[in-house]
């Protein structure tokens, strides 16, 4: 029979780690006060991954039952479902689920580790989105020795954080992960609000006070950046980081974050240089906590309220996205965890990314942003050729802002965030907002430039305004993947994954999942073991025969080299110029 405190709940969620060998979890949902034919559904997506992933699938032994008696379930589509009842009575629903995804998207479960996104376990009671939801976690002798943490609000808990917590409404409760297991935890304040950092799968050399240190000083740039003195928007914040062999990514969450980073680029106990996959690692935290206000709070107005069962399409990932990424390195840098170098070194990276992207003379930015569920998310042999990411792309309109708005000396791109935040009162907003406050701080419109950089393929004028700020732009030879218009993997070979658009190998013939085996250079013929055995064979020559395998059968391809090819790398020529964009403070 439901408690008192799940009938007042109306809805409450009781998860079990089912079988940790089988991968499964075990959810009972009661609601307390169904309908007549109650329909529930699992969503398809989850929000800040826009790909429809199919939840629904891992679902399983779906049964229904009032007052111990089975009733009628009828599945409506891939991911709904209608039960036949009687309202006067609760409705106990009972089913599993396959955990078996160790990513930050979806659900784990095996002999060392839970974890779950509510998207994946919970099921949604139409009709009953808007009431108070109860999601009560179980423990077991099986996981006797595990912890949990999650950033719901607990009801009743005991102290390994297992029991009973409260969210005011579907979005929350499937809006907070839950990670569980024998993890690493320590807590710090930023802000004045207590924050958590869990760290699963760490080897014993992790340094956690240096990680914890260096977080706290990313918390605590975002929040003067955003607040100055003022408290954030949140009353204390979860870091969920799950370290694996090889893995790096990032979901974020009202008040917490699911990360996944690979165990090598994890500061180590005794070592203090800062090596780049730590560096790596802290822009994803940085990242991922800027979102906290820029989409989770400050939102494109098509999120106002989420559909679940289908894709929700804007514009403006690039916005949400892209802006993140550009201050996401540059706030390390504010926060002193990085120097003026490495942050060039960063931004160069992106420059190179985009300019060395084919894609980018095809796809505008907000092109990119509403084609995300079809394109980005399902990237192959010719992404690179047709798209652009958000995130680069994105991130350098962002710079262009910043840099303009700062050359013309009303304002800048801080001011321009902070202002979209009072404006949309931490909540939707439209690409009118963001032109209207452009128009307020800068001075003048920017319609040109939002036309220009945003809504063609035009190219940014990156040069001249680095140029502006004391960076230089110099000009050095590109790699030889790049100058043959090639992205290759060599392990034992050299196997193409991508053939990009003009280049030196596509006007050879050369295709994706090929493999080039060998070249011929004035009649004489060589094995090729990696790319650059290219160079050292053909010396001067310009024109060769490569031999590339294709579905077993050999091809001799007439390859011209190119002529020079080159990339881009910025130096800093004045700082006294770079400084107040580099290491400004609110």
């Amino acid at each position: 029979m439901p408690t008192s405190f799940q009938r007042s709940a109306s809805l409450h969620y009781q998860v079990e780690a089912a079988d940790l060998h089988a991968h499964l979890f075990r959810v009972t949902l009661t609601i307390a006060q169904p309908e007549v034919q109650q329909q529930v559904s699992l969503p398809v997506w989850i929000p800040g991954s826009y790909l429809v992933r199919e939840f629904s699938r891992n679902l399983q032994r779906l049964t229904a039952r009032q007052e111990g008696r089975p009733v009628p379930v009828h599945q409506l589509d891939k991911s709904h479902w209608q039960v036949d009842c009687v309202p006067s009575s609760s409705l106990v629903l009972s089913y599993e689920v396959y955990a078996f995804d160790n990513s930050v998207r979806t659900a784990w479960l095996d002999v060392s580790r839970g974890f779950f996104n509510g998207t994946s376990l919970c099921l949604k009671v139409h009709g009953q989105e808007s009431r108070v939801h109860a999601l009560e976690v179980l423990s077991s002798r099986t996981i006797g020795h595990w912890e949990l943490a999650t950033g719901l609000a607990p009801y009743k808990v005991n102290k390994r954080g297992f029991g009973t917590y409260l969210a005011a409404d579907y979005d929350e409760l499937v809006d907070c992960p839950v990670e569980m297991g024998a993890f690493w935890s320590q807590e710090f304040k930023a802000g004045g609000v207590p924050h958590r950092l869990v760290v699963a799968g760490a080897a014993e050399s992790l340094d956690g006070a240096r990680l914890v240190a260096d977080t706290q000083k990313i918390c605590e740039a975002e929040i003067r950046f955003w607040h100055d003195r003022k408290r954030p928007p949140f009353k204390s914040y979860l870091f969920m980081l799950n370290v694996v062999d090889d893995g790096y990514g990032g979901l974020e969450h009202r008040n917490s974050t699911a990360l996944i980073a690979s165990r090598r680029d994890l500061p180590r106990v005794g070592e203090s240089r800062s090596s780049d996959g730590y560096t790596t690692l802290l822009g994803l935290i940085s990242h991922e906590y800027f979102h906290t206000w820029n989409v989770k709070r400050l939102r494109p107005a098509e999120f106002t309220h989420y559909d679940y069962g289908a894709e929700n399409y804007t514009q403006l990932l690039w916005f949400f996205e892209g802006f993140t990424s550009y201050y996401d390195d540059l706030l390390l840098r504010r926060a002193g965890l990085i120097d003026d170098a490495t942050y060039l070194k960063l931004l160069n990276k992106t420059i190179n990314q985009v300019l060395q992207t084919p894609g980018r003379e095809v796809q505008s930015a907000a092109q990119a942003s509403f084609d995300a569920w079809v394109k980005y998310y399902r990237q192959d042999e010719n992404t690179a050729n047709a798209t652009v990411s958000y995130y680069t792309k994105g991130s350098l309109v962002a710079l262009c802002l910043d840099l303009l708005l700062r050359a013309e000396g009303h304002s800048c791109l801080d001011d321009v965030m902070r202002a979209l935040w009072v404006r949309c009162k931490a909540g939707p907003m439209s690409e009118a907002d963001l032109a209207a406050v452009l128009r307020e701080l800068g001075g003048r419109a920017f319609t040109r430039e939002l036309a220009a950089w945003v809504h063609s393929t035009r190219e940014l004028p990156l040069e001249e305004l680095l140029h502006k700020h004391g960076v230089a732009v110099l000009e050095e030879p590109a790699q030889l993947a790049q100058r043959l218009g090639l992205r290759v993997v060599e392990t034992a070979g050299v196997q193409v994954k991508q053939v990009l658009r003009g280049g030196a190998a596509e006007l050879a013939g050369m295709a994706a999942n090929d493999e080039w085996i060998g070249v011929e250079v004035a009649g004489s013929g060589w094995r090729m073991t990696k790319l650059d055995d290219l160079t050292l064979y053909a010396g001067a020559h310009r024109k060769c025969t490569a031999i590339v395998a294709r579905d077993r059968r050999l091809l001799r391809l007439e390859l011209t080299l190119p002529a020079a090819v080159t990339t881009w790398r910025l130096v800093l020529r004045d700082p006294a110029l770079a400084q107040p964009w580099l290491a400004a403070t609110h």
